[in-house]
């Protein structure tokens, strides 16, 4: 049963883009509160996460999906406070984390009853806020697309990423070899801690030369790229063969030059995909999966989210900020 409307208020505060730019263009304001369509839930936000779409969205690079809300954030954990038409799998007074298509920088954000997950027995709402935008990436690239089985090994790039944190601990407690590039000493030595084999500095070391020394010339069977640009030719060198390239972003451009030839002699697949578009019901087997796969390693501590700074929702313009100067290791965090 959902909260009565008097006890809900009726607008909150949140953050908006005011014109695409840099992060000063991020602004408090208020909204009306969001109202819950069939088969949602309302959330009261304790925490949201930052991430790199969020940044693309502030510079004008990558609109929200029809019908998404223009407040930018894209991973929640709260309370649920009201129930849309048909939901049955929660209750009001429920704590979840959510994967939504927007929204999440806000006192109050609707997600799909099905992108929402249970806060993990022994996370705080703020951990379990930390989750779902790559927990949900990774699973879906790693272990969906690029179907990385058991005796398989990985590469992560960008390893000290959001992304990365959550690739290297996943595969690891799954057991799989992982190796990870990062661009320091520091960053290499925290992907280490988390579980990858050999952390490769990309200032210094050929990642490719490393992973084909440290695979007895093999190279590893699936690589998560989010650089893209001149990596790519690198990758193919370093994959083994029937291995699985899955790209999500191209950080170092969108264009390079590749042997062609190498793809169909040695069974190679190049993959790509954007989770935001993808339908409810896409997202909703993912977060089925996580439930049964991976949560259970949350609980056990075998998998730890890995905050690096949180910011009050009000300073979301130098969470941007931090962000967008690579200095952090693992999530950047907005609390209410």
């Amino acid at each position: 049963m959902s909260l009565p409307p008097s006890s809900l208020p009726p607008s909150m505060n949140a953050v908006e883009i005011t014109s695409p730019g840099k992060p000063e263009v991020l602004k408090p304001c208020t909204r009306p509160l969001p109202q819950p369509r069939a088969g949602e839930v309302l959330i009261q936000v304790t925490a949201a996460g930052v991430n790199r779409p969020d940044i693309m969205q502030r510079r004008g690079l990558y609109a929200p999906p029809p019908g998404a809300p223009d407040i930018p954030g894209l991973e929640v954990a709260g309370t649920i406070v009201s129930l849309g038409e048909g939901v049955t799998s929660w209750r009001v007074g429920d704590a979840v984390c959510a994967l939504v298509q927007g929204g999440g920088y806000a006192e109050y954000c609707c997600a799909p009853a099905v992108q929402c997950l249970p806060v993990p027995r022994g996370l705080s709402p703020l951990e379990a806020a930390s989750l779902p935008e790559t927990f949900f990436t990774v699973w879906s690239n790693v272990f969906d697309r690029a179907k990385l089985v058991p005796n398989e090994s990985l590469l992560v790039q960008g390893g000290s990423s959001g992304i990365g944190v959550t690739a290297i601990q996943m595969a690891r407690a799954l057991g799989h070899r992982v190796f990870a590039t990062a661009g320091s000493a520091e960053k290499c030595a925290a992907c280490v801690a988390l579980g990858a084999e050999r952390a490769i500095n990309y200032k210094t070391e050929d990642f490719a030369a490393v992973i084909k020394e440290a695979t007895g010339g093999k190279g590893v069977n699936v690589i998560l790229d989010m650089v893209g640009g001149s990596y790519i030719p690198r990758e193919l060198e370093c994959l083994a063969d029937d291995g699985r390239l899955a790209m999500i972003a191209a950080l170092g451009g969108a264009k390079t030059e590749i042997d062609i030839a190498r793809l169909f002699m040695r069974r190679l697949t190049i993959t790509g995909s954007t989770l935001r578009p993808r339908s409810v019901e896409f997202k909703a087997a993912i977060a089925s999966r996580l439930r049964e796969a991976v949560w259970p390693l949350l609980e056990s501590g075998a998998i730890k989210p890995v905050i690096y700074k949180t910011f009050p929702l009000t300073q979301a313009a130098e969470a941007h900020a931090l962000m967008e100067s690579s200095a952090h290791i693992g999530k950047i965090m907005l609390a209410t």
